[in-house]
């Protein structure tokens, strides 16, 4: 008994890979090996590449906004219609200098996305789930081992990236103190340079970590969508279907075509046997047929009830043990005789008719 039951825990053991089907099931609920990091990462090296050769045109708009506001708008009378247009001209200002670095972001999100999982579209990742508001199951997620992995990496991240920004400010430490030395505009460019290294420094870093936390990533889904030996037994089961009802509809089969095979047994001119291991029942319809057919065929038990069934339908039987093995072995049920066999079928044929004549 308790051999039976450690089987029985052994085989609910998720111990083996998951199937094509499973991987293919949990793809199309959304629940795929996906690194955030590495969304950051790209999001994060895109739109400070784009600061980089952007640069120049992100301080020519704010000059020409900054030189507007103060020479015109602030002339302006204040009245509804130009708040209005003073509204609108600051909001087109505003867009026309954050909407390529938002579209660069957006490009970069996507780029991110689609080298971890292709392209996906799962609507039953976003169905509204009430077993997600369980408390239980949320405490779980919250003291869980993979929420520890995600502290712990998340305090390497900030040590990490912590140290890089510090080594670079520690590269251009001379240049920070001398600032109040430098004109506004000079300050202002060594600032923005400082920026732009800090954050490609940054942002190769995370792309660093996060080609090791997309690994883990795909281990950890691996791993959760791993099955048992039962579940395999029974996802076969539900695609193949059940093998003894498979058995069965087998069986069934097999009893039709006998069936069927047998009723074209009293119509047939001859039956050459072995005398009993084969049997072959063959046909021949002068005006319809260019070549006798084989319209039953059988070994052993199917032989004698062949032979039997010719018996009792006055087929005549044939004993010729060279020629039922060989009928046997190159016709199949429906196929004409094989060319090198008609010599010999015409002379039992020929055998057939003459006791017909003379019994006629």
């Amino acid at each position: 008994m308790y051999l039976s039951l450690d089987l029985q825990l052994f085989a609910q053991e998720k111990t083996e890979q998951a199937t094509p089907k499973k991987k293919k099931e949990t793809r199309e609920k959304g629940q795929v090996a996906k690194s955030n990091d590495v969304n950051t990462a790209f999001i994060l090296l895109f739109v400070f590449l784009s600061f980089w050769f952007l640069g120049r045109y992100v301080v020519d708009k704010l000059e020409g906004l900054l030189q507007s506001s103060f020479q015109d708008f602030l002339l302006m009378e204040l009245t509804e219609t130009n708040v209005q247009s003073l509204f609108l001209e600051y909001s087109v200002q505003s867009a026309l200098i954050v909407g390529p670095f938002m579209f660069i972001a957006m490009i970069a999100a996507i780029a991110g996305n689609y080298l971890q999982v292709g392209i996906l579209f799962a609507p039953e990742a976003i169905k509204m789930k009430l077993e997600k508001l369980d408390p239980i199951k949320g405490a779980k997620r919250i003291f869980s081992v993979r929420a520890l992995v995600e502290f712990l990496k998340s305090m390497l991240k900030i040590v990490l990236v912590g140290f890089v920004t510090f080594t670079v400010i520690w590269m251009f430490f001379d240049d920070v103190l001398k600032l109040s030395l430098y004109s506004i505009g000079e300050s202002v460019r060594i600032i923005g340079n400082l920026t732009l290294i800090m954050g490609l420094a940054v942002a190769i870093l995370l792309i660093f970590l996060s080609v090791f936390d997309y690994l883990y990533q795909k281990y950890d889904h691996e791993k959760n969508i791993r099955m048992s030996k039962q579940d395999i037994k029974d996802e076969y089961k539900k695609s193949e279907g059940d093998p003894l009802i498979k058995s069965k509809i087998k069986e069934k089969q097999r009893q039709m075509a006998m069936s069927r095979m047998m009723a074209e047994v009293p119509k047939a001119d001859v039956v050459i046997t072995n005398p009993t291991h084969f049997a072959v029942a063959l046909k021949y319809d002068g005006e319809n047929m260019s070549a006798p057919v084989v319209v039953a065929k059988g070994v052993d038990y199917i032989a004698l009830k062949i032979i039997n069934v010719a018996k009792g339908n006055s087929v005549i039987t044939v004993e010729n043990r060279p020629l039922a093995r060989a009928l046997y072995a190159q016709a199949d049920i429906g196929d004409p005789v094989p060319e090198d066999l008609f010599k010999a079928v015409a002379e039992v044929l020929a055998y057939v008719y003459r006791i017909q004549n003379k019994l006629s």
